[in-house]
């Protein structure tokens, strides 16, 4: 049996260079509306070249949301059912709005695919997400019936902080527009930390 050899350093430099134009690509137009010759011109390759580390359209995209997920679930998952209620939500808030800053075109791709029917991660979203939401539900559940927080429903909580952070993102162009050059960083943690600690004090 052969043994299956380590990708090169050449290999391991071309597929980062192949995901970087995907994710530009994609977050751009969509998965429907991407092309392997698209992501092979901003990736400077050939398309030959590119389909010997990936053999379709799908491929990349797969590889790119396997790796998004779990940058995506890192915030939720750092939330600590041992800390201070109200400052473990508002540190995940502001984890999910630096996400949005740092990660705009990933939040875009994430977007996408779920406007679409999520056809390709449904069966993540199903397990894997739906595993970790439903625990952290729980956790603020608990602190709503000792007193901690005020009463709510725990997956709309989550939602609503999900829609407020993610919008600055994924309606980009259009924040852009409405700011009139003011950067909407600046002032949103501020803005959506009072938001929500209004919400949350009992």
């Amino acid at each position: 049996m052969t043994e299956k050899r380590a990708p090169t350093r050449i290999q391991k430099k071309n597929r980062a260079t192949i995901l970087e134009a995907a994710l530009e690509v994609f977050s751009q137009h969509g998965f429907r509306g991407a092309t392997v010759d698209q992501i092979a011109n901003a990736a400077g390759l050939s398309k030959p070249n590119l389909l010997y580390y990936f053999p379709s359209k799908d491929a990349i995209f797969t590889a790119l949301l396997s790796g998004l997920l779990d940058t995506w679930l890192a915030p939720l998952q750092a939330m600590d059912p041992n800390g201070d209620p109200m400052e473990e939500i508002l540190s995940y808030m502001q984890r999910k709005l630096q996400m949005s800053r740092d990660f705009p075109r990933e939040s875009r791709l994430f977007a996408n695919e779920i406007v679409q029917g999520a056809p390709r991660i449904l069966d993540i979203l199903s397990t894997d997400l739906k595993d970790l939401v439903d625990e952290k539900a729980r956790v603020l559940r608990q602190w709503m019936d000792q007193g901690k927080i005020a009463p709510m429903h725990p997956h709309h909580l989550l939602f609503s902080i999900w829609s407020l952070t993610q919008h600055y993102a994924d309606f980009d162009a259009q924040v852009q527009v409405l700011m009139d050059g003011e950067d909407p960083y600046e002032a949103a943690p501020e803005f959506l930390e009072t938001l929500f600690r209004r919400m949350l004090t009992p």
